[in-house]
């Protein structure tokens, strides 16, 4: 297992993944992936495994304790010094699945978060995911203002 910085050069292939791993109406386009690389490519982590790309994780580092959806469509919205490392979409190939690959990427983002000395990580998730970052130490607050996709979203976060 590898973890490393996603690049430019990584785009297509982080562009295939998150539509296998998300419905349309989620899916984050390329032309975004391709902002988030040129804007906070050292917010944008991969997971290989044996050089092969299995999963990521991202998102832009921000003040708000919530995302608001203009952070998704917006990513010169990135303030690197802000207090909260926000997570945009983690994937995990659907092989890959059920193996502990999605906890490896959580835990390392979390890790990264401290070591920037943050206050902490911020996502939306939906109802059924609520437990499983509940794990990891996030708090449900409830639901999110957020309705990316159309979707209905809880706010979670957790604080260091």
């Amino acid at each position: 297992m590898n973890f490393r910085n996603a690049t430019i050069d990584d785009l297509e292939l982080i562009y295939q993944i998150e539509n296998i791993c998300f419905p349309l109406n989620e899916a984050a386009s390329l032309d975004s992936f391709s902002k988030r690389l040129q804007i906070f490519p050292q917010h944008f982590w991969l997971l290989e495994d044996k050089g092969k790309l299995i999963g990521y994780i991202n998102g832009m580092v921000t003040n708000n304790q919530t995302i608001v959806d203009e952070m998704f469509a917006q990513a010169e919205l990135h303030n690197e010094n802000g207090a909260w490392q926000s997570v945009f979409g983690i994937a995990v190939l659907p092989e890959y699945r059920n193996n502990g690959y999605g906890g490896k990427l959580i835990n390392f983002l979390i890790e990264k978060a401290k070591e920037q000395n943050r206050a902490g990580i911020t996502l939306t998730c939906k109802e059924y995911l609520i437990s499983y970052y509940e794990k990891f130490g996030f708090a449900d607050l409830g639901i999110s203002q957020s309705v990316h996709g159309g979707e209905v979203w809880h706010d979670m976060i957790l604080k260091f």
